[in-house]
């Protein structure tokens, strides 16, 4: 027995010290003197084996080698830095100044695999100033009361002259422009904000206010353009008088910017009467929003220089330029037709446009940077727009849904009370949660100086896709009264927008694939990076110094996050250290062994994979997926923290969290079962699931906190539905759903009474209008309680109510109805004599012109 503890020491001594070491990152040098120092211990006093001392030893002196630097660096790092070099993938300058945009954030420590919490709990919440909060509350609210979604898609396909004159008065276009231009200088955090209330009333009007303070020439101005550019354009921009718009995808290349063909030609030309070096321009573009309206165009083109008139290079690359549209040649006006959703959208395009080159954004210094500069905006402007487009539409769905289903009743019973409909409210919530946590939490670091590329890619393609099921799952409990289009219809047109966020700023399919990973994998991993500026310096010395210090880090990080993944996994999390102890201890401890377990996988697979990875876009969508989980799990903590830890919200929490944490073991699941290298995935298996897959998804018992959380009046409720437009006001079916709701909790007694009274067989009917009538003669309710029913019954019934219409209102100009189409054509007459031919040739003639004429005055009304 005392050998077997004896045995059990020295095991617990090199086992668990390497354990403890490798966890805690301990230096190479410290760890070798604590490895030297065991091993003498065990040489004397250990009664092992001999071949197992010599197998310690040889340990030993692989790790004094590689404390001897300038040794390892030439018999072991250049050796590796050829091998490295022969495996790097081909990266063209697109790709590589995509991977290079914005900065490092939150986003490298999870990829870690050993976050610092203070980081990201550190930061303060995002907050509007005075004037902020002033603007939503005013002219915000205000547009969001002059807006009729209904005569806005159906009617008009366009805003009314009324609201677009309001929008340019109160600068909505202006919210990033600073206010030395006239601008509005509004945080990352208030642009948002507004998107979002605007979202909830009317996709149409939050696209068009979004894209002009997103990625356009505004700020590609402010980051870029000289200063008699941002004197020319930007008062024009913030005062409305200028219309913007950004031009990129082409019919040929869509965005993939390398493959551009539209083209700018350094040439001399005639410029108001003078001759002058400019550029001849050459695009044809589409799906390019407020392009048709628009008064100066963004256009990103590749610029070539074949008689080297301003430089030494033939070919620049891509380039952007500002053109105003009333320049000759170029074409705008027509306009795309999105799923019914009539936000000013349309192809531009332009025959031999020739302008000065002082419309090259930043003048000729930033010729051939276009990309660049897209990129880098993109890292910031993809993490706004559409995601709070996304979240005040959810918003909505919350709002409504709650509502709807707890006045609509089905067997007696608000359909909020059957388990089936109550799962389906559980993820709007939840998803609603998500997206209010990720939006208000990357917003805020935005605002801290951050250019967070990798969590707006995440951002972009999640909030987008929960907004998608958001959408799906609000059709499902509003049933019919969703299918139904028409002024009653406040949901159809927003289910119908969706896809819409999920095609533009880089294609869902694509950003899931190949940039929250592969951009993440690069950009976010500690030493990948700088490994791989080190293989492509010219400078050969200097790059393998380089090279050695990343590798040998590198590799102490891998080791590290083996110790970490395994000893989380064994221990589930609950030994690791946390920024708070609090009910919400135990997510953060989650998402600490997930960070390692994926730091591991994706290291395993970009070491065994190598450039193959690209091309594996399934495995690195998975990882993305794992990454984009943790990341969101992330921002759920810290958003409940900035909103006051309210213990109301905690079934949200809790729920969002393990809905999140879910994903990311099954989708680690899945990159294992496919992974190619079997070996290595069943070695990855061991440290990542030594005791299996243990986290479980959210309870049935926490969905139904969730529901009874928005279905009923309060301040859970409404923070969940903050930024939505609830208003109690005619024409605002949220705010009219709500004072619905109050009227059903403060009227329940009184249902309770007619409930009792049908029971005793005082009131007969079914119908609750009758059964208010027969109530109030039987005597169980007096005439007030009977109109205050009667009263609630009516708004309800209205609520309820779906459109109907005529076949004359739903026709269209030059459309047959059906009716029309089924009676018989009115039979011809016999051909006349050849003599009078002439005559009804002439009218006929006539006829046709007059008909092309009015078909063609509608399609450009369409």
């Amino acid at each position: 027995m005392s050998s077997f503890f004896v045995g059990l020491f020295w095991f617990l001594l090199f086992f668990g010290g390497a354990i403890y070491l490798a966890y805690n990152r301990v230096n190479l040098l410290t760890s070798t003197v604590a490895a030297a120092a065991a091993l003498v211990a065990y040489t004397f006093f250990g009664d092992g084996a001999w071949y197992g001392l010599l197998l310690l030893w040889l340990a030993f002196g692989v790790m004094v080698v590689c404390n001897l630097v300038d040794f390892r660096r030439e018999k072991i790092t250049r050796p590796a830095l050829d091998i490295y070099r022969s495996m790097l993938p081909s990266m063209s300058d697109t790709e590589r100044e995509a991977l290079e945009a914005g900065n490092v954030w939150w986003d490298g420590e999870l990829f870690s695999g050993k976050p610092d919490w203070q980081k990201l709990m550190t930061a303060p919440a995002p907050k509007l100033s005075e004037e902020e909060q002033a603007f939503l509350d005013g002219p915000c609210d205000e547009l969001c009361r002059m807006i009729d979604d209904w005569d806005i898609c159906h009617n008009r396909a366009d805003m009314p002259a009324e609201v677009w004159a309001f929008i340019k008065k109160h600068r909505f276009f202006a919210m990033i422009i600073p206010k030395q231009y006239g601008g509005l200088e509004f945080s990352a955090y208030a642009n948002a904000m507004v998107i979002a209330k605007l979202a909830s009333r009317s996709s149409v009007v939050s696209s068009t206010v979004g894209v002009p303070n997103s990625l356009g020439p505004a700020e590609l101005l402010l980051h870029y353009g000289t200063e008699d550019q941002k004197d020319r354009y930007l008062p024009g921009l913030a005062s409305g008088d200028e219309i913007p718009c950004f031009a990129l995808t082409s019919p040929q290349a869509g965005s993939d910017a390398a493959a551009l063909i539209d083209n700018g030609v350094v040439c001399k030309g005639e410029w108001e009467g003078k001759e002058i070096v400019g550029i001849r321009l050459n695009w044809e573009k589409r799906y390019i929003t407020l392009a048709p309206v628009a008064t100066v165009l963004g256009l990103a083109f590749k610029l070539y220089d074949p008689d080297h008139l301003i430089g030494e290079q033939d070919d620049y690359g891509i380039t952007a330029a500002l053109i105003p549209t009333s320049t000759p040649g170029v074409d705008v006006g027509r306009r795309h037709y999105p799923l019914t959703v009539p936000f000013q959208n349309g192809p531009t395009s332009g025959k031999d446009v020739f302008v000065p080159l002082d419309y090259i954004i930043g003048g000729t210094e930033m010729a051939g940077k276009g990309w660049k500069m897209l990129v880098e905006l993109l890292s910031v402007g993809r993490a706004i727009t559409l995601p709070a487009t996304a979240m005040g539409g959810s918003q909505a769905a919350v709002y409504s849904s709650g509502a709807y289903t707890s006045l609509r009743r089905q067997f007696n019973l608000p359909v909020a009370k059957f388990d089936g409909v109550g799962e389906v409210l559980t993820r709007i919530a939840g998803y609603t949660y998500i997206m209010n946590s990720a939006v208000s939490v990357t917003a805020g670091s935005i605002d801290q100086g951050e250019k967070p590329a990798v969590p707006s890619a995440i951002l972009k393609y999640h909030c987008t896709e929960l907004g998608r099921n958001v959408a799906n799952d609000t059709m499902d409990v509003h049933g019919g009264k969703a299918v139904m289009m028409g002024p009653k219809n406040y949901v159809g047109r927003g289910y119908i927008a969706t896809p819409i966020a999920i095609t533009v700023e880089g294609a869902n399919i694509l950003t899931r694939s190949l940039i929250i990973f592969g951009q993440g994998a690069m950009r976010c991993h500690p030493f990948v990076l700088r490994e791989l500026h080190a293989a492509q310096d010219e400078n050969v010395e200097r790059g393998l110094v380089e090279f050695d210090d990343a590798l040998f880090s590198h590799i102490g990080y891998a080791i590290s996050n083996m110790a970490r993944s395994f000893f989380l996994a064994l221990t589930h999390a609950r030994f690791s250290e946390v920024p708070l102890n609090t009910p919400t201890r135990r997510y953060y401890q989650n998402i600490n062994r997930y960070s390692a377990a994926f730091a591991l996988a994706s290291d395993f697979a970009m070491l065994t994979l190598g450039g193959k990875l690209k091309i594996k876009e399934r495995l690195s969508a998975r990882l993305g997926d794992v990454l984009s989980s943790i990341y969101l799990a992330s921002t759920v903590l810290k958003h409940f923290e900035d909103q006051g830890r309210r213990a109301a919200d905690l079934p949200l929490v809790e729920w969002s969290v393990r809905t999140l944490m879910y994903n990311a073991q099954e989708q680690l699941h899945s990159f294992l079962r496919n992974f190619p290298n079997r070996p290595v995935a069943f070695l990855l298996r061991m440290f990542i699931f030594p005791r299996g897959r243990t986290y479980h998804a959210p309870s049935d018992e926490r969905s139904k906190n969730i529901v009874e959380l928005m279905t009923r009046t309060g301040e859970a409720r409404e923070r969940l539905c903050e930024q939505a437009y609830t208003t109690l006001e005619p024409g605002n079916p949220l705010g009219l759903l709500q004072e619905a709701l109050g009227l059903a909790e403060s009227l329940a007694p009184l249902e309770a009474k007619l409930k009792q009274a049908r029971k005793e067989g005082l009131i007969k009917s079914d119908y609750l209008g009758h059964q208010i009538d027969e109530a109030e003669r039987a005597g169980v309710i007096d005439k007030k309680e009977s109109a205050e029913m009667r009263s609630y019954h009516e708004k309800v019934q209205e609520l309820l109510a779906v459109d109907d219409f005529s076949s004359d209102e739903l026709a269209r100009p030059g459309r047959k109805r059906a009716d029309e189409a089924a009676s018989p054509a009115p039979a011809k007459k016999p051909a006349p004599k050849r003599a009078a031919s002439s005559k009804v040739s002439k009218k006929k003639v006539a006829t046709s012109k007059a008909g092309t004429t009015r078909k063609a005055s509608t399609k450009n009304k369409t």
